[in-house]
């Protein structure tokens, strides 16, 4: 079992930066693939970016270059600093841990983008 818990979530003015983290309890932590997601209002959960156990990342065609996706294992942590901030990146962020076949989410943080 996996708890993930978000923070860092805001309002932020478009060109802004905020820096999301994820918290996760559990033992397996360090063997999951770890991921951002976001959802829109009215929209399907989208995949923002993702780091493998292995520590390689990808990322979607909005975040490249913008976002950066990192994890600390020693703190069971996930960390996802976002730059030049977009009204379109406003949504809920989720963090996700895939164990085996096993999925886990947190509660979200909010992400607001506006003037």
């Amino acid at each position: 079992q996996v708890q993930l818990v978000e923070s860092g979530g805001g309002l932020v003015k478009p060109g802004g930066s905020l820096k999301l983290s994820c918290i996760g309890s559990g033992t397996v932590f360090a063997s999951s693939n770890m991921g951002w997601y976001r959802q829109a209002p009215g929209d399907q959960r989208e995949l923002v970016a993702e780091t493998s156990r292995l520590g390689y990342s990808e990322y979607s065609e909005s975040g490249k270059g913008r976002f950066t996706i990192s994890r600390s294992d020693a703190k069971n942590a996930v960390y996802l600093p976002m730059d030049s901030l977009k009204p379109e990146d406003t949504g809920v962020y989720y963090c996700k841990a895939n164990y085996g076949q096993c999925q886990f989410w947190g509660r979200g943080t909010q992400v607001t983008v506006s003037s």
